[in-house]
């Protein structure tokens, strides 16, 4: 397990939409860890591969200390809302209300390849859809309001670390078909 470095508004890899798991083996296993602390270290509420630049379909989320995941996941959202601040670890320090479906159904995998459903409302429903947006390259800046959007641009273009410079990508020597980052 290792603390990766998150990846920062304005990279790329958080506009790509993720690929699906294949693979549920060592590698899917090493990264749900990394992706884990990585979190709690933070520390957030969830955080997506694209995230920490693997475009992979999977998240992790620590709600109320109940600590998960989620491979290749897929929603069902009630039709009932709620409004409220948003925030996002690529987008350190900033938080915006953001509207989101109260209650939401997530299924997927776990990362044995096990179908698993988490059944979420408030916090929980928040932190499911903007971790599965991400895997969508959707952040949750875009789910604003015209006005709160430009704030938030405003604020985001405002912080000390916009425009800092990515993070050096290294080409793994090992086979990765095309889904590390």
């Amino acid at each position: 397990m290792t603390v990766q470095r998150i990846r920062l508004f304005g990279d790329p890899v958080l506009r790509t939409a993720a690929a699906p798991v294949v693979d549920f083996d060592k590698e899917l296993h090493a990264l749900v860890a990394d992706l884990t602390e990585t979190m709690l270290d933070a520390p957030g509420s969830g955080l997506a591969a694209p995230q920490i630049g693997v475009g992979l379909r999977v998240f992790v989320y620590s709600v109320e200390g109940v600590v998960g995941h989620l491979v290749n996941p897929h929603l069902s959202l009630s039709v009932q809302t709620q409004d409220g601040p948003e925030g996002c670890l690529s987008i350190p320090e900033l938080s915006f209300d953001c509207v989101r479906a109260r209650d939401v159904v997530a299924a997927g995998y776990s990362m044995h390849g096990e179908p698993t459903a988490v059944t979420g409302s408030d916090l929980l429903a928040r932190v499911l859809q903007h971790e599965t947006d991400h895997l969508d390259g959707i952040l949750f800046v875009d789910r604003l309001d015209r006005e709160g959007r430009k704030a938030a641009m405003r604020a985001i273009r405002e912080a000390e670390w916009f425009g800092q410079s990515p993070p050096v990508v290294k080409i793994s020597p090992h086979p990765t078909v095309g889904r590390g980052r």
